[in-house]
């Protein structure tokens, strides 16, 4: 039987666009970037260059139809961001901080329109650590609490040295981070069969958590506070494989930090998107359920977009589902502890 027995939902994985983009092609004079094509009432396509990317309907757009489609899961608060294919980190830095700060004002316009329903996070550019730093503060000066960025960059691992100087600025202003997959490695030679998405994806994940743990990121940077999507794809599951290699070969794994993945568990956070109880089980004995979000990756087909529901019928102890429905969510965004605080009173009575 389905039991709803939580005050509050806050689903911390869904993307939206604005439902009208500029032709940044033409603007400025070069690439492949999205450009929408409202081709019948309520759905668009979007183009990458002359190609056909997907079709989304308006829920990706249409904020009072998102709140209403939300309301019959009883779920009243979405965290927002932009779908990775506009990160557009090939692009020119300046170019892509112009078009960053297109899609930030956007989602901060949203939020502000509907503050009992939304919290956003923005992009950066982050091809330019500057330049993306320079973002970082101007959305912190808009409200914003977090930023979503690649699990790459331009194939470059999170782990190079070049990013450190961002992370040290999240850390430094008190935002928080998402790591979502894109840019799939070894998509050319898996194209058939969607596996991009359904294994590219999560070792996709994999290989952020796994760079930023062995680079050494969260040793330098402690306060970080970093959610991994897709319940952090194939890292979870595989911890066992990691530790193996970091005993038996730490002159390949453990060349930039001697600390075992393992004890890293319980130091970020992931989604709850497993589409799986079982596996949820094991995440939660892993990491503890106050590092698991619910999330959804709405409004995709390949999300849990019954935001939840199989959450719900696990009958999990009460502490358990609270943490993974609204707790953990805002002690990741820094908005909230995990008890009845201010912040949550906050955002119960705007829900109402």
């Amino acid at each position: 039987m389905t039991k709803s027995r939580t005050p509050l939902k806050i689903d911390m994985h869904t993307h939206i666009l604005p439902e009208k983009l500029p032709n940044f092609a033409d603007k400025f004079g070069y690439g492949d970037f999205i450009n929408l094509l409202h081709h019948k009432d309520g759905a668009a396509l979007m183009m990458k260059g002359d190609k056909f990317f997907r079709e989304i309907g308006s829920n990706c757009w249409d904020p009072k139809l998102r709140i209403d489609e939300y309301a019959h899961y009883q779920t009243k608060v979405q965290v927002i961001c932009t779908i990775p294919v506009m990160f557009s980190y090939w692009a020119e830095p300046k170019d892509c901080l112009y078009l960053s700060q297109f899609l930030n004002d956007h989602i901060a316009e949203v939020v502000d329109q509907y503050p009992q329903h939304y919290i956003g996070l923005g992009t950066v550019p982050m091809q330019d650590v500057d330049l993306a730093i320079e973002e970082l503060e101007r959305l912190k000066k808009l409200g914003i609490p977090g930023v979503q960025i690649g699990s790459n960059v331009n194939q470059h691992n999170l782990s190079k040295p070049r990013f450190f100087e961002f992370f040290e600025a999240c850390e430094r202003l008190d935002m928080a981070v998402l790591v979502h997959p894109w840019d799939m490695m070894g998509k050319e030679s898996m194209e058939k069969y969607w596996l991009p998405w359904l294994v590219g994806m999560p070792a996709e994940t994999a290989r952020a958590i796994s760079s930023m743990i062995f680079g050494g990121v969260f040793a330098r940077y402690p306060k970080l506070r970093v959610c991994f999507a897709h319940a952090g794809g194939s890292f979870l599951p595989t911890i066992g494989r990691l530790e193996r290699g970091y005993d038996c070969r730490p002159d390949l794994v453990a060349v930039h930090n001697d600390v075992n993945p393992r004890d890293y568990l319980g130091k970020f956070w992931v989604d709850s998107i497993t589409h799986d109880a079982m596996l949820l089980e094991y995440i939660i004995k892993l990491i503890g359920s106050d590092k698991i979000c619910l999330g959804s990756d709405y409004p995709f087909p390949l999300g849990d977009l019954e935001i939840g529901k199989f959450i719900e019928e696990m009958n999990l102890p009460e502490e358990d589902l609270e943490n993974i429905m609204y707790r953990s969510t805002l002690d990741w965004l820094g908005l909230g502890s995990k008890t009845e605080d201010q912040a949550i009173k906050q955002l119960l009575d705007k829900s109402v």
